[in-house]
């Protein structure tokens, strides 16, 4: 029997009554179709023809990235008149219409059927970040990204499939940034961040799940200009130094006459100090008092000291074996939010200087050793900065102690050291910057 479209027409309306027939009971029930995602098996799809009044159509299975596939049906043409088609017509327009849908598209498969939310897919993220054997972020990074997370990206972001976390998402959660005032580089850290958890999905052969081209003036990413990096001046440590007392004026001096970070100067045992204190050895710092590796690999090093430094740091020491250099009277690392609150940040404000943390010294320390014109490849060693060319890497100036010790002495500090003051230890109270009066109104 020829197969005309009144015909095609009944089997569709007959494929369209049978799960009636099934639910009477006079027929055993099929197995109900449980699926509500895409299969491997379903992927190379091609439509199948059917009529639909006076159009023939191509039905299709769609699959929206975070909802249950739906049915699509697509018009091909007439079935009958001007614009009709021929069967061999209607199948390669059909086709043709499938593969324009995307389909069958193998990126677009695995990003409409994974149904991890951003929000899973960050959790997995930082565990893997804390816990992998190749370069396992610190706990101040793990911290940061921690807090980045809790206050704007999973309260964003969150709900939303990560397959759909793109350029126009992105755009979105950039201008509530803006809005809330967050600085420019604020906003790029954050949506830096955002970039590293969409890139952390992988599939079994380690390939990204979700590739994406961020384009930076479609989202509005902000420009990151000038941004505010205090430093101190000779004559401002020196004055610091002068107010400090006990080990804080010796911690204060090794800070600004070292440039260490100041994790790494808490992080300072007897043991990393050479007989002659005119070198110190990193090895180790500190975070929220525990004793972690250094930053970077970098930061493994050594630091020469002028002789006047030397000196301050030998009469501190004096017999000490052992131990953290500078500690409280239970023997545990300073607090650094206590340092700055309770001992610099007072100190500054008597001063009249504006707020700043113990990087600026850090930033004193480089700007002095360029003024003295010291080495740059003996300049990057000691402050623990990586090589940026193959003749950084050629210098070996760092290996000759004698000639670092002697750069060391030349350059000075840039201060004058004060002498130590041995005090007994005690809790750091908070230094009393004004006298406060109560006045009543009349």
């Amino acid at each position: 029997m020829p197969i005309t479209p009144e015909t095609e027409g009944a089997v569709a309306g007959l494929e369209t009554a049978l799960p009636e027939i099934s639910s009477s009971g006079s027929v055993p029930p099929a197995t109900p179709d449980k699926r509500r995602s895409a299969c491997m098996a379903r992927r190379g799809q091609v439509g199948t023809i059917a009529v639909s009044g006076k159009w023939y159509v191509v039905r299709f299975w769609r699959y929206p990235v975070g909802a249950n596939r739906i049915h699509a049906s697509e018009r091909i043409c007439p079935v009958c008149g001007e614009g009709s088609l021929s069967k061999g017509e209607r199948r390669r327009r059909a086709n043709e219409i499938v593969a324009a849908s995307g389909v069958n598209d193998a990126q677009q498969f695995v990003e409409t059927t994974n149904g991890v939310t951003f929000r899973e897919q960050m959790s997995w993220f930082l565990d893997h970040a804390m816990n992998r054997k190749r370069e396992p972020v610190k706990p101040a990074t793990l911290f940061s990204w921690q807090n980045c997370a809790n206050k704007w990206l999973n309260p964003n972001l969150g709900d939303i499939p990560l397959a759909a976390v793109n350029n126009a998402t992105v755009k979105t959660l950039v201008a509530k940034m803006h809005e809330a005032g967050l600085s420019a580089k604020t906003i790029t850290t954050y949506i830096g961040l955002v970039k590293l958890v969409v890139a952390s999905a992988l599939d079994k052969n380690g390939e990204q799940l979700f590739p994406r081209k961020w384009n930076h003036e479609f989202i509005d990413l902000p420009v990151v200009g000038h941004q505010h990096q205090p430093v101190f001046t000779s004559e401002i440590v020196g004055k610091i130094l002068q107010r400090a007392e006990g080990q804080e004026r010796v911690l204060f001096a090794l800070l600004a006459g070292t440039g260490l970070r100041a994790g790494e100067t808490l992080g300072l045992e007897s043991k990393h100090v050479a007989d002659d204190c005119r070198t110190v050895t990193v090895e180790q710092s500190c975070w929220q008092g525990d004793i972690q590796t250094p930053k970077t690999k970098n930061a493994y090093r050594q630091v020469d000291l002028s002789p006047d430094l030397a000196n301050l740091l030998r009469a501190f020491i004096t017999n000490r074996q052992s131990g953290l250099l500078f500690a409280n009277k239970a023997g545990r690392p300073l607090s650094q939010t206590n340092l700055l609150r309770r001992s610099l940040h007072p100190i500054l404000n008597e001063l009249g200087v504006e707020k700043a943390g113990f990087h600026a010294m850090r930033r004193f320390r480089t700007t002095w050793l360029r003024k003295q014109r010291a080495p740059e490849d003996l300049i990057k060693f000691w402050l623990g900065h990586s090589e940026t060319s193959i003749t950084d890497s050629y210098s070996k100036v760092a290996q000759d102690v004698e000639f670092r010790k002697q750069v060391a002495e030349k350059v000075g500090t840039g201060f004058d050291v004060p002498s130590y003051q041995a005090k007994p230890l005690r809790p750091m109270r908070r230094r009393k910057t004004e006298e406060r009066t109560l006045s009543v109104a009349a």
